[in-house]
């Protein structure tokens, strides 16, 4: 039996196309602990992504959200990326094995946040080893387990699965949030992992989707894509998996949070897009 979570919702649907937002939860579980400001560790969120694509399950696209902010766990990390500073014991599990994962948690934004993207400490304690392993269970688990399950339906009905990856980006990057902090970002990244999650075909035709609607948009660059499109990508099997970041700046005040009118322009051409993803088969590319 699959894992089942009250902080995950999965809405299944009918087509090839497997849409999922695992940054963008607002639910923060009692037992976080946090000392930072919560306006501030709300900054951390992928915030209102989820309402950019509400209209999404209506054209039979899978849905996954993670109702959990990221920093409380980190959807979009291997299981590996532990940060053992933070923690009471040692981890008697997997510890960070390739350079992006310790990259990652050097940076304090491994499976569970250490710090803010400006360098702000999350807690003022010690988390125990039994706490870890319970967001695990009912945030990690729960949530692969939806997508690998809206890919395998997908993929069962269609013959091929296409999963798009959403994110937002701030405008600049932050002080510790990537590895090239203050650059001013596109309107779009797209990332597929240098092509080893899609089809270089498939990532080329998004980003010329975008690009026609009068974006700017970079491929693979800063952000190439983490653990949601590495686990499930397989392009030779006509899985093809890929991440979309959109920059804040287009929807929302980053300050406030508040959606400005840019807003309904966006969520506009992403229901155009999805339209055209769900008219397209990736094996005629």
């Amino acid at each position: 039996m699959q894992p089942m979570s009250e902080l995950v919702r999965h809405l299944p649907g009918t087509s090839a196309l497997v849409l999922d937002s695992p940054h963008s939860g607002t639910v923060y579980p009692g037992d976080f602990g946090h000392a930072c400001d919560l306006q501030v560790l709300r900054r951390a969120e992928d915030t209102h992504v989820d309402k950019l694509y509400a209209f999404a399950p209506s054209l039979g696209a899978h849905w996954i959200e993670a109702l959990f902010p990221r920093s409380y766990l980190d959807a979009n990390r291997a299981l590996a990326e532990i940060d053992e500073a933070l923690m009471d014991g040692p981890w008697p599990g997997e510890r960070p094995g390739t350079e992006g994962e310790r990259a990652k948690v050097r940076l304090g934004k491994g499976l569970i946040w250490r710090q803010t993207d400006d360098g702000l400490p999350l807690y003022q304690r010690l988390l125990g080893v039994d706490e870890v392993r319970s967001r695990i269970e009912r945030c990690w688990q729960p949530y692969h387990a939806a997508v690998a399950q809206a890919l395998d339906a997908a993929h069962l009905a269609h013959g091929y699965s296409l999963h798009i990856n959403c994110h937002s980006m701030p405008a600049v990057a932050a002080s510790h949030a990537t590895d090239f902090p203050g650059l001013a970002h596109p309107d779009f990244v797209v990332g597929n992992r240098d092509h080893s999650t899609s089809s270089a075909a498939m990532a080329q035709w998004l980003c010329e989707q975008l690009r026609a609607m009068g974006y700017e948009v970079w491929l693979n660059h800063p952000y190439k894509g983490v653990e949601l499109v590495r686990r499930y990508g397989q392009p030779q099997a006509h899985r093809h998996s890929l991440q979309l970041e959109i920059n804040r700046g287009l929807y929302m005040d980053e300050q406030s949070l508040d959606i400005h009118p840019g807003f309904a322009r966006l969520q506009a051409d992403l229901r155009q897009l999805v339209e055209r993803l769900l008219a397209l088969d990736p094996r005629q590319l």
